[in-house]
């Protein structure tokens, strides 16, 4: 078994029998989460890892396969609760963790069978990732509570990581971690590509790697990952960082971000005043790190990012097609970026690569810059790796081989040696100020599908396409119905009671 789709198609028809005793999607992946855990720290016990279990004998893998039934059952439940205790990164991956499948029979296949005959930790860990994440967007298809989360696909990952080109000295950081993806790939490159010396190793496996995630389940994994893949120590306090990052500064600086911001937008909420009456709650963030006030997460993702990264500092973030055109506030943080940055990359990306259909997205690549009295970005090169590429979670998946050209173009550590070509043009900073409201959603390439009927793409992939069309128009209405209130508010407080 060697595909992310098998994994998911065998692990699949146990959730659904599992859903007859009242497991949802999101329980039976969460205790998978769990279980894995527990049998690739026994898996590397043994060569070629050879490394010491972060679980105590009592509690391990094999103190489960030594028992079926009731037994099984209640011990696995005790495991549980005594290593949700314990301190550092394997508290956070056990917290608040229970045992959710009741059935004892139903528990002991499960452990006995679709989990210990498989060597998980052998499999890529592109493999693992994403039969995680299928299982989620299976449950979200099937009509379960959704994981509200758009997995950055692993060979995407694997370009961008390509290019940034982390370092051994390099702090990484990832504000919206989701599970792990960016790190380990950012912690693979440094130790597969350089010669690292006791320092370099140490600062590899407790300094090297930072994230912040939000949603528990997700920090679990997360957790999981960077402990199983050589990160962090079972005692010590975990890379993985529970919150919202955009509540406050960290004060921290790293030297890199690599992110992937939840993608969609929520101005605001409805709740119950004191005096019993309903009104809206605004989401706005204001902060006085940030050049402007705004709803709109990946436009205030954007702005938390450039606060995190010192002077010099590289980053690669992926964002929706509004950051680059949304007016507004948008207009004035893309000025801002220009200025104080130098936005040197954009890689258009195509539809049909995320989980969720329809996700129209781009690649920004900038170097934070100290203050000057003149802009830093002389000219950014805008990569169409969108026009006429067609991809689908079922039928053509995006593979790393896709964005070889790209990586070629992009010239890592070589960038002024860049030569233009059809799909990477390069624009000065005032072609680029000189759009309407800074517009940088910049294209240039004709789509022969428009022209040629045979070249048109499958019904779904055209499905998806007007998916995110009218995903763009909900949202600059959600943002202009959120200035209407923002305006009706204003007025309604000015207007004074003439008794």
């Amino acid at each position: 078994m060697n595909s992310p789709r098998d994994l998911v198609n065998k692990l699949w028809a146990f959730c659904h029998v599992l859903r007859d005793d009242g497991v949802s999607t999101l329980d039976y992946v969460q205790q998978l989460t769990l279980l894995l855990f527990l049998k690739m720290s026994d898996e590397q016990t043994r060569a070629p890892w050879n490394r010491p279990s972060p679980v105590p004998d009592s509690m391990d893998w094999q103190s489960l396969l030594a028992r079926t039934g009731e037994d099984l059952e209640n011990h696995y439940s005790h495991i549980l609760r005594e290593l949700a205790t314990q301190d550092g990164m394997l508290g956070q991956i056990f917290r608040k963790s229970q045992n959710k499948i009741q059935n004892s029979a139903r528990l002991t296949h499960l452990i006995h069978t679709l989990i210990n005959q498989e060597n998980w930790s052998s499999l890529d860990v592109d493999v693992k990732g994403d039969a995680y994440e299928g299982l989620l967007d299976r449950g979200v298809a099937d009509g379960g509570a959704g994981a509200g989360q758009y997995f950055t696909p692993r060979a995407l990952i694997r370009a961008i990581v390509d290019v940034m080109q982390p370092g051994p000295d390099d702090t990484v950081v990832d504000p919206s971690a989701g599970t792990g993806g960016f790190l380990l790939a950012a912690h693979e490159y440094v130790v597969t590509k350089h010669q690292l010396d006791p320092d370099q190793r140490k600062h590899a496996r407790d300094g090297l790697v930072t994230g912040f995630e939000l949603v528990d389940d997700t920090v679990r994994l997360a957790a999981m990952n960077m402990l199983l893949h050589g990160i962090g120590s079972p005692t010590a306090p975990s890379p993985i960082r529970t919150g919202d990052s955009l509540k406050k500064d960290p004060g921290e600086r790293w030297s890199m971000v690599l992110a992937n911001p939840p993608f969609g937008r929520k101005s605001t909420n409805l709740v119950i005043n004191d005096e019993g009456d309903t009104e809206r709650e605004r989401y706005t963030t204001a902060r006085t790190d940030f050049w402007a006030e705004t709803s709109n997460k990946q436009l205030n993702f954007l702005q938390h990012i450039h606060t995190i990264l010192e002077n010099n500092g590289s980053a690669a973030v992926v964002l929706p097609d509004n950051v680059l055109f949304e007016g507004g506030a948008g207009e004035k943080i893309r000025q801002k970026l220009l200025d104080t940055c130098d936005l040197h990359t954009i890689l258009r990306l195509p539809t049909g690569i995320f989980y969720a259909g329809g996700v129209k997205a781009n690649v920004l690549f900038f170097d934070k810059k100290p203050g000057a009295k003149r802009p830093w970005t002389r000219e950014t090169w805008v990569y169409d790796f969108r026009t006429g590429e067609r991809f689908t979670m079922k039928t053509r998946q995006l593979a790393r081989e896709h964005l070889q050209p790209f990586v070629d173009a992009y010239c890592p550590g070589a960038r002024h040696q860049r030569v233009e070509s059809e799909r990477f043009k390069p624009f000065t900073y005032d072609e680029l100020i000189a759009r309407d409201k800074v517009n940088l959603d910049i294209s240039w390439l004709a789509d022969d599908s428009l022209e040629d009927p045979s070249k048109l793409p499958d019904p779904q992939t055209l499905i998806a396409d007007i998916t995110a069309e009218l995903q763009v128009l909900l949202g600059q209405v959600a943002g202009l119905a959120g200035v209407l209130e923002q305006a009706q508010e204003s007025v309604s407080g000015a207007v004074v009671d003439p008794e």
